[in-house]
């Protein structure tokens, strides 16, 4: 679970398949890309995987979506993950 400025951002759940994130609100970021509250939440996981808190992180889907597709997906990239056929990986 990640929050950032208290509220909840992020939460990867069991496993690391499945992520759920709450994205700013339209008026605040126009896209994913935009939202320096998720930028911050993921640049956060990206560091505990990287630092083997979380061992290797492959996320299939973001929010119900597949990873690979998901709009959120792009800022895991920028974050260092990378596609894989499964979805979206990170290893430490």
């Amino acid at each position: 679970m990640s929050l950032v400025d208290g509220e909840l951002t992020l939460f990867l759940e069991r496993g690391g398949k499945t992520l759920l994130a709450w994205p700013a609100g339209e008026a605040e970021a126009a896209s994913p890309e935009d939202d320096a509250r998720l930028r911050t939440a993921v640049e956060a996981l990206a560091q505990s995987a990287r630092a083997g808190a979380l061992g290797s992180v492959t996320v299939e889907r973001i929010n119900g979506a597949a990873a690979l597709s998901a709009p959120i997906g792009r800022v895991l990239e920028a974050a260092g993950f990378h596609a894989t056929p499964r979805g979206l990986r990170l290893r430490p």
